[in-house]
């Protein structure tokens, strides 16, 4: 049986990841035939849309080492984060339709859907199952 190996996160990578949750995108490049969007432009491994269901959670969790950079394409979001370990209340913010925001690891967070929802998530790790359950830490947050 493989034992699963996630990389290790360099005090390089770390410093280049952003401070904050909501994430304020460069501006797109718009000419006569549209536009294109920049959304992250780091090394990642991973890209997957998720739908959920008004009224649902997800997440409940943290991660050892992935990040993942989350954007609404249709629906809202409420997000609740807190620094691992500690014991505050979470804060949370209400992420509308076309916005961008960001998770780093070691996140306690938490997603309430207020409406049906589409998002794209873009992460550091494979989503493989097997690579994402080696570093992800199921907690109760909300």
């Amino acid at each position: 049986m493989n034992k699963i190996k996630i990389k290790s996160s360099s005090d390089e990578e770390l410093r280049k990841l952003p401070e904050e949750v909501i994430i304020n995108l460069d501006p797109p490049f718009t000419d006569e035939r549209g536009s294109i969007q920049p959304l992250v432009d780091l090394p990642m491994e991973s890209a997957v849309m998720i739908t959920s269901w008004k009224d649902t959670v997800r997440a409940n969790h943290y991660h050892k080492t992935d990040w993942h950079f989350c954007t609404v394409i249709k629906g809202r979001i409420r997000y609740h984060w807190r620094d691992h370990g500690s014991i505050q209340v979470p804060d949370s913010v209400i992420i509308e339709e076309g916005q961008t925001f960001f998770t780093p690891p070691m996140v306690d967070h938490a997603m309430e859907f207020l409406e049906d929802t589409t998002f794209l998530t873009l992460g550091r790790n494979s989503r493989k199952q097997e690579v994402y359950e080696a570093d992800v830490v199921r907690i109760k947050l909300i």
